[in-house]
């Protein structure tokens, strides 16, 4: 009979005034295991492990540890037991560098107490190398890309040998070649008798890691079972409440004319290294283009010169016949629609209220929302532009004056997604779309992005889920070291010609040429 490690006992969380967010929940984790916790986004997941790290204070119930009652006043209570998370939103130094961000607080000192430098460094590097995750120890954090930083969270724990590893959402921002080096960590990790504790909506994932899988609903526990055995399809149900489809959607269709043009555009950055180099792309009306590649080959740059927020160091970009290269973001956005992918970096406003980030570039362009030629908001049409959102695009939410941050991450990404698509803008730039979101929200996010397509609008979607981009895209471009190596019909490639393009694909380009779409008429 197995003893176990962690028990969680009738744990019960309420925010105030009276959100209840755990409702009697119970739930054990034996040593030695991988435990995925999956449910909705909303369903307690994360407070829960918040609960068990100290980040919060449950209203009721008990943690008990090797059989004692234990209880985290912080953080620094359960990383001293030997548990450590890493959470999904990102809480790192910006000014720091990669280096001095994994080692803080577990600094290796030398005489006098003073800092070891050379040997974080040194040590930072190897497990970098030993993830594969080719991260500079000396790099800024604030100037690294969202999955760079996860992955310098991930090393953070790494480094201190934590016994309990929680991960919320880890593989949310890692490209998918990066996934199998992270999981064969974390079962070296489980063969030396550490325990992981894996949040995930990535259900195949779930399913091909774990032990065993806890359910959560709504905060409630549905059911904690043996991967072994299990579909995805039964496992989407106990969390949803209802079958999800998991297979292609999109319905042979002619795209019509060139929508969005880009041409021989380039980037470098402030030292002069080329980031993107002679990239040629096109994309038609009623056509899903999508971008692959591995994390830092261009994806980021590509997104941000769209946006105006890099300048181009050459090239051209049009929208419907406009040149939009050195355009201000201001008037980009007359054209365009823009889904970022980190939500609370560049996509939202968290602390606002959920009102003022639903209405974020229409109190400037919409002339339904202002008054007084342009110059002054209206406040009952805001209201009521708020409410078609709400009730349009299904967004959980009690209170529009409530802070951003307060709603799920799923009902987050809906008013993200309403507001830009209510733009009724002929291009849509999608980067990550559904990066942290449940299957349930993903797959109403796809059926979104699928309208868009018999909408007759050009969609140019950015993700690093290889599945994602089967289901929805027409084409796909794959990106290597800012270039464009690959440009392939969806319906004539496969997931392991597109990986074997994302890892470079060898100098011969002629069979890339013979099967590219033109990007040209």
């Amino acid at each position: 009979m197995t003893t176990d490690l962690i028990e969680l006992r009738h744990i019960t969380k309420v925010f105030p005034p009276s959100t209840l967010a755990l409702d009697d929940v119970s739930v054990s984790f034996r040593p030695g295991e991988i435990h995925a916790i999956v449910g909705e986004n909303g369903a307690g997941k994360s407070t829960l492990m918040k609960v068990l790290y100290g980040l919060e204070t449950a209203t009721a119930g008990e943690v008990r540890l090797d059989g004692q009652p234990v209880r985290f006043r912080n953080p620094g209570d359960a990383i001293a037991r030997g548990i450590g998370m890493v959470h999904q939103e990102i809480l790192l130094v910006d000014e720091y560098t990669v280096w001095e961000n994994v080692v803080l607080g577990a600094e290796p000192v030398g005489a006098l107490g003073r800092l070891r430098a050379a040997l974080a460094r040194r040590a930072v590097q190897d497990r970098s190398a030993a993830f594969g995750f080719d991260l500079d120890p000396e790099a800024r954090v604030g100037a690294l890309s969202v999955a760079a930083r996860q992955k310098v969270e991930i090393l953070k724990l790494l480094y201190r040998d934590v016994a309990v590893l929680i991960l919320d959402e880890p593989t949310a921002v890692l490209a998918p070649q990066e996934i199998p080096q992270l999981f064969a960590e974390l079962r070296r990790l489980r063969a030396g008798g550490q325990t992981i504790l894996f949040i995930s909506h990535h259900l195949d994932e779930v399913l091909g890691l774990s032990d065993r899988v806890t359910v959560l609903r709504k905060g409630r526990h549905m059911a904690t079972l043996e991967a072994a055995g299990l579909t995805k399809t039964e496992l989407a149900r106990l969390m949803v409440g209802r079958d999800v489809v998991f297979t292609s959607r999109r319905s042979p269709r002619a795209p019509g004319p060139v929508m969005a043009r880009i041409e021989n555009l380039a980037v470098r950055d402030p030292a002069g290294r080329a980031r993107l180099a002679n990239i040629n792309l096109v994309v038609r009306a009623g056509e899903i283009v999508g971008v692959a590649g591995v994390e830092g080959n261009g994806q980021f740059e590509l997104v941000n010169v769209l946006m105006g927020l890099l300048p181009a160091g050459g090239g051209r970009f049009t929208v419907n016949g406009q040149d939009l290269t050195r355009a201000a973001i201001l008037e980009r956005r007359r054209h365009l629609a823009f889904v970022a992918q980190d939500r609370g970096r560049m996509g939202a406003s968290l602390s606002a209220p959920i009102r003022d980030n639903a209405i974020m570039t229409h109190h400037r362009l919409n002339p339904r929302l202002t008054a007084w030629r342009g110059l002054l908001l209206d406040p009952g049409a805001a209201r009521r532009f708020v409410d078609e959102l709400r009730r349009r695009f299904d967004v959980d939410m009690r209170e529009a004056g409530a802070p951003f941050r307060s709603l799920s991450g799923g009902n987050q990404q809906k008013v993200i997604l309403g507001r830009e698509l209510l733009l009724d803008r002929p291009f849509v730039l999608l980067d990550q779309p559904t990066r942290g979101l449940d299957v349930g929200s993903t797959e109403y996010v796809h059926d979104q992005i699928l309208r868009l397509r018999e909408q007759e609008r050009a969609v140019l979607l950015v993700s690093a889920d290889l599945e994602e981009l089967f289901l929805l895209a027409d084409r796909i471009a794959v990106l290597h070291r800012g270039q464009i190596v690959a440009d392939l019909p969806t319906d004539q490639t496969t997931v392991d010609e597109v990986g074997y393009w994302m890892l470079g694909g060898g100098s011969n380009m002629a069979e890339t040429s013979r099967r590219a779409v033109s990007t040209l008429d």
